[in-house]
């Protein structure tokens, strides 16, 4: 029966890139029988593996693993692609808003597009079986694979959304009236997404409520709900339309109704007390790096891969520059991308989590197996979140890595509950969250100043919602999250180029810039692995002494910084449907936003 499943998934990407006529004539024969059907979908073991079975198109090649979490989400006012200034590089025009329809990385058949259709179509037999033979009903674990397989299908749709804008919307299983469909309104998508969500939360139980909630690796309540209120904030935010960038129309998608939900579905998720913040933010970094997949903590839901599958630390983490004491994952692996220099300057300097999200060293080629920490360069910084020194399991696979990717994670949720209750109640509600995630990231000591004297102070709504998005670059800088957070705020473009303005004072040393140091001095610790720096906090300008070897810190060229975007990013806030499923769709798809 698996067999079966898996088969019905495997033709749907087949059907996206086939002859009209082999696909039409194949939809006509019946190729599943509603025995077996009835079967899959009224036994629980059967039917959790063709539940599991819509997760197996996050690792394929192509997908998630290898396209769409690697490259969605660069570049921002903190982050970028470490080689942007490449300008003969697909891989770059992905990121600089410059994206062709027929990218060599993207115009494929088995592209990321194709397999979140997949994963879409799994889901659609799974919810028609179990809605049809499972009875699925809350507290049974039939219930719970139809909420898991709703939520499944609301990732997949929200990616597309939030990569593509306006997409085909197929709810029910494939057949031959809808094998070929136009895109829909994305307020149609988001309004069934948002009615679908509702539906897992009464279907799902809390963290730990269960064996099957016990792991992040599978959804739960708290996720389903902190998910459902980041959908609406998306439903309702700015974005581009074919028509320009604006909010919905959609009067069920005004700011006040999906403000409203959620911030209702936060504070349920808070007053649950079913997920916290870890107590510290290195601690957060480094239990996800040592791959602690116990739910009811800080992580809500995590994209699941296996050892052998999975790029995050390949693609994001410090960079190692070959194998070594930590890893045997190849030559060269982490860093593609890296903070903006700025970001490191923005940071308090008794923000707890700045050295986390920032490292200015990589790791150079290893002697007798074993590799030193080395300076970088002023404008190619790493991503600390990401460590292979911080694993527990040393990867031996040239190309995967198998760190799951943090789909959501609390501080989101207090972010969120801050920004609606501050637009429907005001800062002094906003207030409570936002003091909370600040307290995690400053020491007792610092509290006082930098926790209740600073928010106290923020004593309207403008100035409230400025400092949130200045704390959700703190708090999110490395995880891809930036991107659509700006579009929505209807700052994407006014950001960015406020970046390229903020990298050329860092570069002059003027302005905000002008107390950072241009010369930085080193030497290791007892470890002999180590760097102790000095030179990288603001004013320390100084020789500190013997021992310490001088190093030059100001390399920022014109090309580099200009190099943050080419193409005009509030004109192309979304990548284009790529020329092979254009090509395939019997006439029904096509591009909008100039592409």
């Amino acid at each position: 029966m698996k067999n079966k499943l898996l088969f019905s998934g495997l033709f749907i990407a087949l059907f996206l890139f086939s002859c009209d006529d082999f696909a039409e004539d194949y939809l006509d024969v019946d190729s599943e029988s509603s025995m077996d059907e009835a079967t899959t979908f009224s036994t629980p073991g059967l039917a959790e593996a063709a539940v599991n079975g819509i997760k197996v198109a996050f690792g394929e090649t192509e997908s998630y693993r290898g396209r769409f979490l690697p490259w969605y989400g660069m570049n921002t006012d903190v982050e970028w692609y470490n080689s942007s200034e490449s300008t003969s590089n697909d891989k770059a025009d992905l990121a600089v808003y410059d994206a062709k329809t027929t990218n060599s990385e993207m115009n494929k058949v088995t592209n990321a597009w194709a397999m979140m259709y997949i994963g879409i179509e799994r889901a659609n037999l799974c919810i028609r079986g179990l809605r049809t033979y499972g009875n699925p009903t809350p507290n049974s674990e039939l219930g719970y694979l139809l909420g898991e397989a709703l939520t499944l299908r609301a990732i997949f749709y929200a990616d597309l959304v939030k990569a593509w804008g306006d997409v085909p919307a197929r709810f029910e299983p494939v057949n031959s009236e809808n094998l070929y469909v136009p895109k829909s309104s994305r307020d149609v998508i988001y309004k069934q997404l948002l009615q679908d969500l509702d539906e897992a939360a009464t279907l799902v139980p809390w963290p730990n409520e269960s064996a099957t909630t016990s792991s992040v690796e599978r959804v739960n309540k708290a996720f389903v709900k902190s998910f459902r209120a980041r959908l609406a904030l998306a439903a309702s935010g700015f974005q581009q339309y074919p028509d320009g960038i604006r909010r919905s129309n959609d009067p069920d998608l005004s700011v006040a109704k999906m403000y409203d939900l959620a911030l209702k579905e936060c504070r349920l998720v808070i007053e649950s007390g079913k997920a916290h913040l870890e107590p510290t933010f290195e601690g957060l970094w480094r239990n996800y790096n040592q791959e602690i997949l116990t739910a009811g903590r800080e992580s809500l839901w995590e994209i699941p891969f296996s050892p052998g599958r999975g790029r995050m630390l390949f693609t994001f983490a410090v960079n190692h520059t070959s194998d070594d004491q930590y890893h045997s994952n190849g030559s060269n692996r982490g860093g593609v991308a890296g903070p903006l220099p700025t970001v490191f300057y923005d940071f308090d300097q008794l923000d707890t989590r700045r050295d986390v999200t920032c490292v200015p060293y990589k790791y150079g080629a290893a002697v007798a197996g074993i590799a030193k920490q080395q300076l970088g360069a002023f404008n190619r910084w790493y991503f600390g979140k990401y460590r292979y020194e911080w694993m527990t399991r040393k990867v031996i696979s040239t190309n995967d890595d198998g760190v799951n990717k943090i789909y959501m994670r609390y501080a989101e949720v207090l972010l969120i509950a801050a920004e609606t209750a501050n637009e429907l109640e005001g800062p002094a509600s906003a207030g409570v969250y936002l003091k909370e995630l600040r307290t995690r990231a400053f020491k007792p000591a610092d509290q006082a100043l930098k926790v209740d004297a600073y928010v106290n102070a923020l004593n309207s709504k403008t100035a409230m919602f400025n400092a949130i998005v200045e704390e959700h670059k703190f708090e999110f800088t490395g995880e891809m999250e930036r991107k659509q957070a700006l579009i929505r705020w209807n700052l994407l473009g006014a950001k960015l180029s406020q970046a390229k303005d903020k990298m050329t004072n860092l570069k002059n040393r003027t302005g905000e810039y002008q107390d950072v140091p241009s010369t930085l001095y080193f030497k290791y610790a007892a470890d002999n692995i180590s760097l102790v720096i000095y030179g990288l906090n603001r004013g320390e300008n100084t020789n500190p002494g013997t021992g310490y070897t001088s190093f030059a810190w100001n390399a920022l060229s014109d090309s580099k910084i200009s190099s943050l975007y080419r193409g005009n990013p509030d004109t192309k806030q979304f990548w284009p449907i790529w020329q092979v499923f254009i090509d395939n769709s019997n006439n029904t798809l096509v591009n909008d936003y100039g592409y």
